[in-house]
């Protein structure tokens, strides 16, 4: 999602004829897009705001506008001035329409003030460098699940739903532009649902549907989303994602746990035995399909049988790759004040136990896939062999492979040969697109 917003913000400076600085000691202006979902991500933007502060500081030092926005922006607010002298304007997550009203003012030498206390949300358009073949299309924007340990619904706000007529025009400049391949987001993708006033609605399946038909003959040939919240999967995406083979065999399904005791304590909604019903449903409408997710260990109250069944978990859906971290509060969230919180030597010694097992699973299933012929996307050159091109499957594998026979942004039939890591390799290409 930052990815996204950051591009969107790149293309209003563009068309605004800014160009990339060389370096932070030479640049008019300096923007940093914030996340707050780890704390470790903010006290990476804490450090990065100390050494703007020591730069202009410096004798000579060549003067620059610092503007904090994302969601750390969003949660801190004026506090990021009041503790750091060198920024200049705090942007949160639903003041991006003020930007160019800011740049305004930077061009013109003046100082911006906001007249509008409450600016409404804007999707923007997606920007795209020379050469990209995969783009991003915000297609919802904050959450309305408060999960106990989440600060994105106080950073990020309710749920907001781009219209469907939006979402199409993006898609048809980007399939115009070359692109091959989209990925669908929002903090909660699958609860997207659109109103036109008139009792009418456009939920989740039906926009899947629409975008499947109307790219189906063009450029644009796979079809990713996330990230997706198991209360909000539906059958009906589950059947259109089986009827159109756009849609990429892969999806990020977030567990976050295996306990429903701690499932519940985490307010996630769903159960472990309604998360393996989805993971059923979803192979039998789609044998092939594979499946990341988040697993969230530590969280205050988890036993030594809570983590136990996290690990079985595990082992019945065997990801692809998971995404795994213990627990750290988060002041404001409704997990901060919890009791029973777990040691950090427990939490460390527990999540190296996930990590051991998840690098297992992965090991085993990339193992499995040897001798494969598959199709993959063509993304670029290989950093370690100028003469070695890397893709994607759409089972979100890495693949290198020969790059005398392939192109960028072309779709290539090839055979998983051989297997360095978690990449594949490719020996030679059978076809391409």
């Amino acid at each position: 999602m930052n990815t996204a917003e950051s591009a969107a913000l790149t293309l209003v400076l563009k068309e605004r004829a800014w160009e990339p600085a060389l370096d932070r000691e030479h640049s008019d202006l300096v923007l940093l897009n914030t996340c707050s979902v780890r704390a470790t991500a903010e006290q990476r933007v804490l450090g990065r705001l100390a050494l703007y502060e020591a730069l202009r500081k410096k004798p000579a030092a060549h003067p620059f506008t610092l503007i904090v926005t994302g969601c750390m922006a969003s949660r801190l607010g004026e506090k990021l001035r009041e503790r750091f002298s060198v920024v200049d304007y705090v942007m949160g997550t639903s003041a991006r329409a003020l930007f160019p009203r800011i740049l305004d003012a930077i061009e013109s030498g003046q100082r911006f003030v906001n007249d509008d206390e409450k600016p409404a949300f804007a999707f923007s358009s997606s920007h795209l460098e020379e050469g990209q073949f995969r783009a991003f299309v915000p297609i919802m924007h904050g959450c309305n699940n408060f999960c106990a340990y989440c600060i994105v619904p106080y950073v990020r706000g309710p749920e907001v739903s781009r219209s469907p007529a939006s979402i199409m025009d993006e898609i048809h400049l980007l399939a115009e532009k070359g692109v091959r391949e989209i990925t669908l987001l929002g903090q909660n993708v699958n609860s997207y649902c659109w109103g036109n006033g008139d009792n009418t609605f456009v939920e989740f399946p039906e926009l899947l549907e629409r975008i499947a038909r109307e790219t189906e003959q063009g450029p644009i040939r796979w079809i990713r989303f996330l990230s997706s919240h198991p209360k909000d999967l539906s059958s009906r995406a589950i059947a259109v994602m089986a009827a159109h083979p756009t849609f990429c065999r892969h999806i990020h399904l977030c567990v976050q746990h295996g306990s429903n005791a701690i499932l519940a304590a985490m307010n996630r909604r769903y159960t472990r035995e309604r998360y393996l019903e989805l993971v059923a449903e979803l192979r039998s409408a789609m044998p092939d399909i594979t499946f990341s997710t988040d697993i969230l260990i530590g969280f205050p109250g988890e036993t030594e049988s809570d983590l136990e069944q996290t690990l079985e978990l595990m082992d019945s859906t065997r990801f692809l790759y998971a995404y795994m971290y213990h627990y750290n509060p988060r002041e404001g969230t409704a997990a901060f004040e919890l009791p029973n919180r777990i040691p950090e030597s427990i939490k460390r010694e527990r999540l190296a136990r996930v990590i051991a097992l998840q690098k297992q699973h992965t090991v085993e299933l990339l193992q499995s896939r040897r001798g494969k012929q598959v199709k993959a996307l063509v993304e670029g050159v290989s950093r370690r062999n100028a003469d070695e091109f890397i893709g994607r499957t759409e089972h979100d594998e890495m693949v290198v492979m020969p790059g005398r026979q392939a192109r960028f942004g072309s779709f290539v039939e090839l055979t998983l040969s051989s297997l360095k890591g978690n990449t594949f390799r490719a020996k030679e290409i059978l076809c391409y697109d």
